[in-house]
């Protein structure tokens, strides 16, 4: 029964016939994902053959054929998110803590997911969940689906858990938990990119709550020749914030335009000139990009 029912909520990429041949595959309907914090609809993308649909597929039979392998189960749900199908993933991870409630990795993905989908209540009460099954295990590497250059996972489950949870909690503007949670950050100091990835978070929020020099103290270990894989973008943004990068040397990107939005806000108490940002962000932007979410959430509390 769990085979079929799993088909009914999968991405209908594959009929009952279809399974056994690969070739005849389905593309799903496509569906409203969310709506955005400013009314906008987003929808499932239509699926493309690729690396990313041979990756899905990979994980969805190698579940089916171990369908009571937690570890095969979280890696269906997390190909179907990188599809772009978040309201199927949830519902496989959903499956995943029902079968597996033990097992924290399936809040800590499905939070991540109701992050996407602006369901910000429901991802800490996830997250919160995690934490509590996380208490006093050893931590554990989490291996990335797409991973960076070097091949190098640089975030752990207890980090991922306390960085989304800080994440969650700053969009919903409690500036005092999500500092909780980010200081609770098992990673923090383990590779130069969760210095600044981390850093990048601190500061923002330290500053908000008025905390001058614990917001110049989360970025002290910055400089110029860190050993940087992936967080390129929270790296410059860290180095603007310390007054090593002059604004017009940054790299203009999603996570700068953020980061100079609030900057502006913040430090020049310039909401003019944060607009024009955040207005750049909002309108060029990926929409399930953290940046993008963040822009977002702040566009409503100032300007609507």
């Amino acid at each position: 029964m769990k085979y079929f029912y799993l088909l009914s909520i999968s991405l209908a990429l594959f009929s009952c016939d279809s399974y056994q041949n690969s070739k005849n595959h389905i593309n799903p309907t496509q569906t409203i994902e969310t709506i955005t914090l400013l009314g906008d609809t987003l929808s499932s993308p239509e699926i493309k053959k690729g690396k990313s649909f041979d990756q899905f597929k990979s994980a969805q039979i190698t579940y089916f054929n171990n369908q009571n392998n937690a570890e095969a189960l979280i890696w269906y749900g997390r190909r179907t998110a990188y599809m772009g199908y978040y309201k199927e993933a949830i519902k496989l991870f959903t499956l995943g803590i029902k079968t597996h409630p033990n097992d924290a990795r399936f809040y800590r993905h499905r939070g991540h997911r109701y992050i996407s989908t602006r369901q910000y209540d429901n991802a800490i009460s996830d997250f919160e969940k995690a934490v509590q099954l996380i208490d006093e295990k050893t931590d554990q590497i989490e291996p990335d689906g797409l991973p960076n250059a070097k091949n190098i996972p640089l975030s752990t489950l207890h980090g991922n858990i306390w960085y989304h949870l800080g994440l969650a909690y700053y969009l919903k503007n409690d500036m005092n938990n999500a500092l909780k949670a980010f200081n609770n950050r098992s990673v923090t100091h383990k590779y130069d990119d969760n210095i600044v990835s981390g850093g990048h978070w601190l500061y923002m929020i330290n500053r908000r709550v008025n905390k001058i020099e614990e917001s110049k103290t989360v970025i002290n270990e910055v400089h110029q020749n860190m050993d940087i894989i992936e967080n390129m973008s929270y790296h410059q943004s860290c180095l603007f914030y310390k007054g090593v990068l002059k604004e017009s040397e940054i790299v203009i990107d999603e996570v700068a335009l953020y980061s100079l939005a609030n900057w502006y806000v913040y430090e020049k108490k310039d909401t003019l000139k944060a607009k024009t940002y955040y207005q750049n962000l909002l309108s060029t932007g990926n929409p399930y990009s953290f940046a993008y979410i963040a822009g977002e959430a702040d566009w409503v509390k100032l300007f609507e």
